[in-house]
């Protein structure tokens, strides 16, 4: 199928890849004309604006917006609001709080157009791997969709979880149990680097990769990065937060739901841009890992 994607920065380029090599046409927009260049060349049909976007689109049609959660999403929302027509979707696949999906669901109700979000979860690596999506929105709209859903996870690695606000509900609390699992990986090798023994931390980590009852993804990913810089002594400890990990504190909180390891998760966060210590380095290299963010050199805390 024919579907519009806005923003192309790491995953809403490697998206559109995506798409393209499942055999959907892909309409691409965003403000840096030399990543429409480059989606175009590898395929997808690049326009110079919003209106150029819609008016390539087939009715009904379908618009996933990958922006910078928050004030650029809220325009482009805004925006497609007023260019699509009765009929149309937008699809919200970056981090935004359920609660504002929820709002412009209801805004862009009025003119017809629908709103599903979807979180997405898969970092750099979606692109050959394929991305976990959270689906929240009306079932026969999903229904349309469900052949770019398809393409874009891996099998199995998609869900209608329930209506508008519960995929950005879910991926905030995916998020969140995120923070808390870095946070475990990162405290435990510091113990095994204070330890009295010399040990291999990429070593260790490359054994606890192969029948550990700790394995996982994200243990695959910290012992790349220890083989890539055993000491991590490239990066600074200071780790930042999206957003979601507050969220999440946020939503238990007001559902009265005991979440201490999550909270102390991210008040972790908040203590390492006052220390420098090698968890906090394992954290900020696990981040680059899965999600390609940026890392600051040694010495670069302000």
């Amino acid at each position: 199928m024919r579907i519009g994607m806005v923003g192309l920065g790491r995953m809403g380029a490697n998206m559109t890849t995506r798409l393209l090599r499942g055999g959907h046409e892909v309409v691409v927009y965003d403000v840096d004309a030399e990543a429409v260049r480059k989606a175009a060349d590898g395929g997808a049909v690049g326009v110079a604006s919003l209106n150029d976007l819609v008016a390539r689109l087939d009715a009904p049609r379908g618009v996933w917006v990958m922006v910078p959660s928050g004030p650029v999403t809220e325009q482009t929302v805004e925006q497609l609001g007023d260019l699509l027509a009765a009929g149309d979707c937008v699809i919200d696949g970056g981090n935004s709080r359920w609660t504002d999906s929820m709002r412009r669901a209801q805004q862009l109700a009025k003119g017809g157009v629908s709103l599903v979000d979807t979180g997405t979860s898969g970092g750099v690596w979606g692109l050959t791997e394929g991305y976990c999506l959270m689906v929240g929105g009306d079932q026969q709209v999903v229904d349309r969709l469900a052949a770019i859903f398809d393409t874009l996870a891996p099998p199995d690695g998609w869900a209608h979880v329930g209506p508008v606000g519960s995929g950005h509900y879910t991926k905030m609390v995916h998020n969140g149990v995120e923070y808390a699992l870095m946070q475990g990986y990162a405290e435990g090798f510091e113990l095994l680097r204070a330890s009295e023994f010399d040990l291999d931390l990429h070593q260790i980590a490359e054994v606890w990769r192969h029948g550990s009852v700790v394995r996982s993804w994200l243990l695959d990913l910290a012992a790349s990065a220890l083989e890539k810089d055993p000491g991590l002594d490239s990066i600074s400890g200071y780790v930042e937060d999206s957003g979601e990990g507050r969220w999440t504190v946020e939503a238990a909180i007001d559902a009265a739901v005991a979440a201490p390891t999550i909270a102390l998760a991210l008040f972790a966060r908040f203590s390492s841009r006052r220390d420098d210590a090698f968890a906090n380095r394992m954290l900020a290299a696990l981040r680059n890992e899965f999600g390609g963010h940026a890392v600051r050199a040694r010495g670069d805390q302000a």
